[in-house]
């Protein structure tokens, strides 16, 4: 199996099909969770699988994301109170290694209203293409991590985001240059300024490419997970998911 298929057939033995025989086969024993509240193991996620059936959870995956050995999906989790919350988005980020799923990383964000320009945190473009852009699309994002929001030169902006269309999920901000501005503008005013500090994973495919970063938001330790979709050579939409970092966790392998 590709990585795509086996992280899948994992997904769906763990969340929908709730075969906790399937799920053990496709997991490596030393599976390395980073999800703040579940322990690392297989063990636990294979005992786990009874529990999730009995809550009525659903799994709902809007897009795939590969890069040689990383997989990422971007779910939407019902019937989730075991999770915390009614409804929860996620990037899930899985690893695999010898044909089994080795690691995994995750950000849950309950969802909101639409954002001023009406949408969602799932809606939206979900056509990979342009795979022969893969690397330059990565290279392009990877750089204006550091120079925007890491803040190394936040006024080369318009090199990366297109002035012409910027499609704008995050909850709180609208679409184009002018509503990421004005955004950014009243969270530093309501003392929750952004700021990124450290990039640690980074997976592209053709015109989407996907980011796991830590930073601040005001005072918090903050994960930020950012998908970018790109167009002739700009970033023309953006998704993300945002959860504070807490300071115990059920393992010790970290947020990341």
């Amino acid at each position: 199996m590709t990585p795509k298929e086996l992280v899948l057939n994992a997904v769906t033995a763990i969340f929908s099909n709730f075969n906790p025989e399937v799920a053990a086969d496709l997991l490596a024993d030393g599976y390395i969770q980073h999800n703040p509240a579940v322990p690392t193991g297989a063990a636990a996620i294979i005992g786990f699988i009874p529990a999730l059936k009995e809550s009525g959870i659903k799994l709902t995956t809007h897009r795939v994301i590969t890069e040689g050995n990383y997989v990422v999906l971007h779910n939407t989790y019902d019937n989730a109170q075991a999770f915390g919350a009614e409804t929860l988005v996620a990037f899930d980020v899985f690893r695999v290694e010898d044909g089994k799923v080795a690691e995994h990383w995750d950000n849950l964000q309950a969802p909101a209203a639409p954002n001023p320009s009406g949408r969602t945190l799932i809606d939206g473009e979900t056509e990979i293409v342009d795979l022969d852009k893969t690397a330059a699309n990565k290279a392009l994002v990877e750089a204006f991590i550091e120079d925007v929001l890491q803040g190394a030169d936040p006024a080369k902006i318009t090199d990366y985001i297109s002035t012409q269309t910027y499609i704008q999920h995050n909850p709180q901000v609208a679409d184009g240059l002018d509503g990421l501005g004005a955004a950014l503008e009243a969270m530093t005013a309501a003392g929750m300024g952004m700021r990124y500090a450290k990039t640690h994973l980074v997976v592209a495919q053709g015109n989407f490419v996907f980011a796991a970063s830590e930073g601040k938001l005001g005072d918090a330790d903050t994960a930020f997970f950012d998908l970018f979709r790109l167009e002739d050579g700009k970033i023309v939409e953006h998704w993300d998911t945002v959860s504070e970092i807490p300071a115990e966790m059920a393992h010790d392998n970290g947020k990341f």
